[in-house]
């Protein structure tokens, strides 16, 4: 990870596949929000074919293009960019985030002050300026059992209840958090060099949870700072392919049960989710009996449920090679 070029304060690294509209957003943002300190973008194009990289390269210059000849997937692609970065802190940032002004400065200052930090993230708002809720807890049997059946919808207010989302928190306060979505975050170099890279057998979905349980693991805080703000597009570009995302972030899910829990709890994590899907599949059975205006949505659902059933019943803990399999995800890789 290291460079003989001479270093600089902040690396803002952008894993971008087939995401040209919000690509040429967020590197518009970080023109116009420009830190006081100094700066590098590095853009990983994973073999893009909507004309991302002939784009950046005509607009924007500065930033560092660094073409891939295939899709490396988000962990992989990070990995690449991150080790020619010459950053004391790393800033991921997805290609559907703009960046508000003063965002980078106040994540570098608050590593500044607080060295036993080793990622901090800002808070993260919807499109319309709504909160975007970014803090989450480590996956456990009770709160996704909470999220399967319903309970976490019915009770968002209720810590007890809800899944791994933190709905019930106002996202208000400078506080540590055990995950922080990866849309946007700053990393320290330190953190990096002793926690390690992102897991490439997570090719979408999880790498933000897996890197911020070993994080912890390795006496790192993670932390919420709600000062700093960027706006979040999420998810535009997984909408066309439901039933393939679905089935890549079930696989991720799994992965990373199977490293970091027993038998019994990757046992545990798949009945729970057949529990889900079985109840999916039959409310959206009901509902286009019932609402045949909705039976759209309901097609959409029972396809969805129908996948992951089958993987869960057809297949043994997926393997790097088996997430490999799919070629995009809602990273905009």
């Amino acid at each position: 990870m290291s460079s003989p070029l001479a270093p600089v304060d902040i690396s803002v690294v952008i894993v971008a596949w087939n995401a040209k509209h919000y690509l040429e957003m967020c590197l518009d943002s970080l023109a116009a929000a420009a830190p006081h300190r100094s700066m590098e973008i590095l853009v990983l194009d994973n073999a893009s074919t909507d004309g991302s990289a002939e784009m950046l390269e005509a607009q924007f210059p500065q930033a560092k293009l660094i073409r891939s000849r295939e899709n490396l997937g988000f962990s992989r692609g990070n990995n690449v960019a991150i080790r020619e970065c010459r950053g004391r802190y790393i800033a991921l940032v997805n290609p559907d985030v703009v960046v508000l002004p003063g965002c980078l400065d106040a994540l570098a200052d608050f590593l500044d002050k607080h060295a036993k930090v080793g990622n901090v993230g800002p808070r993260v708002l919807n499109p319309d300026m709504t909160l975007q809720i970014s803090c989450r807890r480590f996956p456990t049997l009770w709160n996704n059992f909470c999220s399967a059946t319903g309970l976490a919808s019915l009770f968002k207010n209720y810590p007890i209840f809800t899944g791994e989302q933190m709905f019930f928190s106002p996202h208000d306060r400078t506080t540590p958090v055990e995950v922080l979505v990866g849309c946007f975050s700053m990393i320290r170099r330190e953190a990096f060099d002793a926690v390690g890279l992102l897991d490439e057998g997570l090719f979408m979905y999880g790498d933000d949870l897996d890197w911020c349980r070993r994080c912890w693991n390795e006496g790192w805080e993670v932390v919420f700072y709600p000062g700093p703000q960027a706006i979040h597009y999420g998810g535009k570009t997984t909408a066309p392919y439901p039933v393939r995302f679905a089935v890549a972030q079930q696989r991720s899910v799994l992965y990373y049960w199977s490293k970091h829990h027993s038998f019994w709890g990757v046992l545990g994590i798949r009945s729970i989710m057949v529990l889900h899907h079985l109840l999916r599949y039959s409310f959206a059975v009901a509902l286009g009996l019932v609402h045949r205006k909705h039976q759209a949505a309901s097609d959409v659902r029972k396809q969805v449920s129908g996948a992951c059933l089958r993987e869960l019943l057809s297949r043994t803990v997926p393997h790097a090679a088996r997430v490999n399999e799919f070629e995009t995800s809602s990273h905009g890789i």
